[in-house]
């Protein structure tokens, strides 16, 4: 159960990410919002382009960020994997384990007085949403759990170079951990393929580890970053929108 428990909050990882990207790409020209989150549109690509080489797909003419409205890296005319399904899950797969790994080696260089304060969460690791009551149990939890990275972030050293530093870097790399634009399908196949491999990896190594254990505080603090993310872009969305109704009113 923990293991699909997992895979549900990679779920909301990734999408809750693809939620963020797009309202703030609604404010501002999504070109802006890859360049604000270049560090994480940088990791994104890469692990972009190596899918698209790994299943057989071409990469010409690369472009970090292009010049029109989609914002999406640009990678040649044909760029479509030469293995059909498996290679979109390939392809989705890599730009978010790329992020992944970069904001496990930035939380452990940077933000480990913050990811410390995060191990102990509302969030029960083996629950789903499985009935209406529980589905309402985990949105409280979602609401605590963001209370609670809130209280952490504050609690902690904001004028040090690191703990800033940190902050952007895990913005960036969160947000761009969203599904690339024709390619949410192949998204949804990764998250499954990765939960299966994590329940796999536990089952062979639940004598002598629980791995788990050890990537749950990350899980749970991607999440609650995202969610605040979330939260506080719906909030400024809504507050725009009030602005721009109230100017054309006059």
């Amino acid at each position: 159960m923990q293991y699909a428990a997992m895979t549900f909050w990679l779920l909301v990882i990734v999408f809750t990410a693809l939620g963020v990207h797009r309202l703030w790409s609604s404010l501002i020209q999504p070109k802006v919002v890859n360049s604000l989150l270049l560090p994480g549109t940088l990791v994104a690509q890469l692990g972009y382009i190596l899918g698209l080489l790994i299943t057989g797909g071409t990469v010409n003419n690369t472009a970090l960020i292009k010049d029109d409205d989609t914002g999406e890296p640009q990678t040649g005319q044909d760029p479509k994997p030469r293995v059909p399904i498996v290679g979109m899950v390939i392809i989705a797969l890599l730009p978010m384990v790329g992020c992944a790994i970069a904001i496990y080696w930035v939380s452990r260089y940077f933000g480990s007085e913050i990811l410390a304060g995060m191990e102990t969460t509302p969030i029960d690791r083996s629950s789903l949403p499985s009935s209406v009551s529980m589905f309402f149990l985990m949105i409280r939890a979602s609401v605590d759990l963001v209370e609670q990275l809130i209280n952490v972030i504050r609690a902690s050293n904001l004028t040090n170079w690191r703990t800033a530093l940190f902050l952007y870097l895990v913005i960036c790399l969160t947000v761009r951990m969203a599904p690339l634009t024709g390619n949410v399908r192949g998204s949804l196949g990764a998250i499954l393929l990765t939960g299966i491999l994590a329940f796999l990896v536990g089952q062979v190594t639940q004598s002598t580890a629980d791995p788990l254990a050890a990537a749950w505080p990350l899980i749970t603090f991607c999440a609650a970053v995202l969610l605040f993310l979330l939260m506080f872009s719906l909030v400024f969305r809504g507050a725009v929108d009030l602005v721009k109704t109230l100017i054309g009113h006059r």
